[in-house]
């Protein structure tokens, strides 16, 4: 069929169901006649519809570009994902959601949060949403009578329940796709597994090792890591607020870094303050190495891929670090 002869079957098509509409005639039997008529046309009318119109409806909305990032190694090819806040120069602590923002978090089919008081914003916009099933990282915590910290995307085991319920629901969503999600949260749980073996190395080649933590955000990769903070705990809210830590606990890190009672200085990079800074020079003179442990993403980074080159920092900051002195 040339498409001089195509265009002409598809305007009779076209004149056809016109006349059959003004006609009233809005029965099954029309529908299907349209439908077959399209089909001997060419398929011209049809053309994009098949399957892409429901991929491009299936989105997922995450509060951080952390969460994005576990949410598309699920999501594959599948599915958008938003990720509110990216980068490090907003704090989810303090963000308040924008009206944009806050309507893509409602109408997303599925929206990923932290939790645990660290992206509230999400539960204000959710609680005018009863029927809304946000998966929130937080929730999959095991403390077992432990403290609580809200920075659990450096608990690889919640990062694996994470993917693994991002894919049962997105299987509900899509069924079509659903052997898909499930394989990619396998692989995502077979990489996490990988970086939590290196965080167990570093508990057995340093046992009880000590090291100073600018702020709690590295609080379950210490625990994994088998590393003791000796920061004052006090000194890290301070940090973490961004506020002057006490003198009195200033002193403490100090005399601790320069007696190199510790083996290495954990700073958030995204913090950058005059005791912060006096720390880290402390540190590069006393020879006790500085490693970060980001709050977001490195550019340019995955989750795993983001994960896996923190712990191999910490590794070798120990590694490098001199002899502590009692």
């Amino acid at each position: 069929m040339d498409r001089l002869t195509g265009r002409r079957e598809e305007s009779d098509v076209r004149i056809a169901l016109t006349r059959r509409r003004t006609a009233g005639a809005r029965s099954a039997d029309a529908t299907r006649w349209l439908a077959a008529a399209l089909v001997l046309t060419g398929g011209v009318l049809l053309t994009g519809c098949s399957g892409t119109a429901h991929s491009r409806a299936l989105s997922v909305v995450a509060s951080t570009d952390v969460w994005g990032s576990v949410a598309r190694a699920v999501t594959g090819r599948h599915a958008a994902v938003k990720s509110i806040l990216s980068g490090a120069d907003i704090d989810p602590h303090s963000y308040e959601v924008s009206p944009a923002d806050a309507a893509a978090i409602a109408d997303a089919p599925l929206v990923v949060s932290n939790g645990g008081g660290y992206d509230g914003w999400v539960d204000e916009v959710l609680a005018h949403h009863r029927d809304a099933k946000p998966v929130i990282a937080y929730s999959f915590l095991e403390t077992n009578g432990q403290p609580r910290n809200e920075h659990v995307f450096y608990d690889l085991t919640v990062a694996k329940s994470v993917a693994a319920t991002i894919a049962e629901r997105l299987a509900t969503i899509d069924p079509g796709n659903a052997a898909d999600y499930r394989a990619n949260a396998t692989a995502f749980g077979r990489g996490a597994d990988s970086i939590a073996y290196a965080e167990r190395a570093i508990a057995t080649s340093y046992p009880n090792t000590s090291v100073i933590a600018t702020e709690p955000v590295a609080f379950y990769l210490l625990k994994a890591s088998g590393l003791v903070n000796r920061t004052p705990s006090a000194f890290e809210a301070a940090i973490e607020n961004e506020t002057d830590p006490a003198p009195a606990d200033m002193a403490v890190v100090l005399d601790l870094v320069n007696r190199r009672q510790v083996s290495a200085v954990l700073i958030n990079p995204q913090t950058s303050t005059t005791a912060i800074n006096g720390l880290c020079d402390a540190a590069r003179r006393a020879g006790v190495p500085v490693t970060d442990v980001a709050e977001t993403l490195t550019e340019g980074t995955d989750y795993l891929t983001w994960q896996r080159n923190t712990v191999r920092q910490l590794q070798s900051a120990l590694q490098s670090s001199r002899p502590v002195r009692s």
